[in-house]
């Protein structure tokens, strides 16, 4: 079972921690990781949502993502998803974090999803091949060009299967980010 962290609206410990089911049933706010890899030719890649998830299932969107766990912090959060949802040993020295993001959203099948996105970016140093989506978060995984990243950006109202249309403002400010990583300004 796993105990997640409650927080304030304002992303503060609260010191209590509960069940994931209860925090999405009750709209608690709390914390998840996100990390969003991309490499030395210009891409980035994108994690396609196993069918069986019960928000956003098939939809293209971060790299690596997921709840911290009661007791975690954002970094170590981070580092454990990534191995389980793609096999990747990351540390922390790879990652960069570039800030905190508010995502409050309900849904028609009844969760509320009050999360704090605590968002990384790493270079990924290895080919795709040797990534191993875990099958009951990731149905699938590509990479697409920094160019096509900000085509689905701009037509995301359009695109039913790639990223959340109301967050199209912190995908815009992750291509940036990871730009300026590579000195592509």
């Amino acid at each position: 079972m796993e105990y997640i962290d409650i927080v304030t609206k304002e992303g503060k410990p609260t010191g209590k921690s509960e069940l994931k089911s209860i925090i999405h049933q009750k709209g608690y706010y709390h914390h998840t990781a996100h990390l969003w890899l991309y490499n030395d030719e210009g891409e980035i890649l994108l994690s396609q949502r196993s069918a069986k998830k019960t928000i956003c299932p098939l939809m293209w969107d971060v790299s690596v993502a997921g709840h911290i766990d009661a007791g975690e912090t954002p970094m170590q959060g981070i580092i454990r998803e990534t191995q389980e949802e793609i096999g990747l040993k990351i540390s922390e020295i790879e990652l960069k974090k570039i800030g905190v993001f508010e995502c409050f959203q309900s849904y028609k099948n009844g969760i509320i999803d009050n999360e704090f996105h605590n968002t990384f970016i790493a270079k990924l140093n290895v080919p795709l091949s040797q990534l191993v989506p875990q099958e009951s978060e990731v149905e699938a995984l590509k990479l697409v060009t920094f160019k096509d990243f900000e085509t689905l950006i701009n037509t995301i109202e359009n695109n039913d299967n790639h990223f959340v249309p109301s967050n199209k403002s912190y995908y815009q400010f992750v291509l940036n980010q990871i730009k300026n990583s590579c000195n592509l300004y």
